[in-house]
């Protein structure tokens, strides 16, 4: 009975391989019944249970019908493995022949200003630094000479963190406080850096800044902003005009005119607005700066007769919007497809 399910086994794998045009199909009929794990296998392993004389019969049989099975295996495998090498020497193909754009990605238009602002101070000697979007009201406002009752301080300016009574406290070092603000300019960095960096130093801070405003065209809850910070001995503002025409003339890639008004910062005195005539003729106001004054030297441990400086802020999405020639802000922030790909 079994020499006869031998046979019809034989008969069966036969047919299988008669039927089989896949390189898949060959594999899984190999795994079935060649296998480690395959019907022979479990069929010789069964052998054990048998006497003596029926192991002889049915090993020896079994032998010969898988060694059959096994040469038309070889046979079929090497039959379908010709097809599909006939296949990819009958193929052409036009090397000539353009193939496919690949769609690639590009960088925002604000990152594209960032990245050339920078590139530019770094011709002239500045270093790039940057620092915390989250940071102490002593290095935002107390260090940069801004008293306690300033406007800046009110929550219809500035975003700050609801803390804990706690955490909201006098440091009994040097009563500088610890209350967590998001930064409202970059200036932030001045005291910062000057705290840890010997003069004479030229560094710009590019970074995000936040300010409680209504959001409209010309104004956003957050913006990029550049701030610039040159200490060494007798700087003056004329050092300043000079450092930012350059600046301003490499970046719109043609001479610019400025011109320096009066303003107020508490950081800088004197301080001043400047503008720059534009090609229409109308004069735009670009940014402000001023001289370091002499309390932010102090907050940094510096001694005010010993050094001097000028720093200046200015805003990466205000410069975009000139370049580009985009009347709306928000236009950077609304992730469009349709605006960011222009560029």
């Amino acid at each position: 009975m079994i020499i006869m399910d031998l046979i019809a086994l034989k008969n069966k794998l036969q047919q299988e391989l008669q039927n089989i045009t896949q390189k898949q199909q060959i594999e899984e009929f190999y795994r079935k019944y060649l296998g480690k794990k395959g019907e022979f296998a479990r069929f010789f392993a069964d052998l054990g249970k048998k006497s003596k004389e029926e192991r002889k019969i049915l090993g020896e049989q079994a032998n010969k019908i898988k060694k059959e099975i096994e040469g038309l295996f070889q046979q079929k495998n090497s039959e379908i493995r010709h097809q599909q090498y006939s296949q990819y020497t009958t193929e052409k193909i036009d090397i000539t022949r353009p193939g496919l754009k690949v769609s690639r990605g590009h960088l925002h238009p604000l990152t594209l200003v960032i990245q050339e602002a920078c590139s530019i101070f770094q011709t002239m000697g500045f270093e790039i630094v940057l620092g915390p979007e989250l940071e102490t009201d002593w290095y935002n406002f107390g260090s940069l000479n801004f008293p306690p009752d300033h406007p800046a301080r009110d929550m219809q300016d500035t975003f700050w963190l609801k803390e804990k009574e706690s955490a909201v406290r006098k440091n009994p070092a040097g009563g500088k406080s610890n209350k967590l603000v998001m930064r409202t300019h970059t200036s932030a960095m001045q005291v910062r850096y000057m705290e840890k960096h010997n003069p004479p130093l030229r560094i710009v801070v590019p970074g995000k800044v936040f300010r409680n405003e209504t959001t409209d065209a010309k104004h956003e809850v957050q913006f990029y902003q550049l701030e610039g910070l040159m200490v060494d001995k007798n700087i003056s503002a004329a050092n300043f005009k000079a450092v930012i025409e350059k600046f301003l003339n490499l970046f719109f890639k043609t001479n610019i005119a400025i011109r320096l008004r009066p303003g107020f910062f508490p950081f800088t005195e004197p301080s001043f607005e400047i503008d720059a005539k534009m090609a229409s003729g109308k004069w735009m106001e670009l940014m402000g700066a001023g001289m370091v004054h002499p309390n932010v030297f102090k907050a940094a441990a510096l001694v005010p007769k010993e050094w001097t400086g000028f720093a200046f802020g200015v805003g990466i999405d205000r410069l975009a919007m000139i370049r580009y020639k985009i009347n709306d802000i928000r236009l950077f922030y609304q992730n469009d497809l349709r605006f960011l790909t222009q560029f």
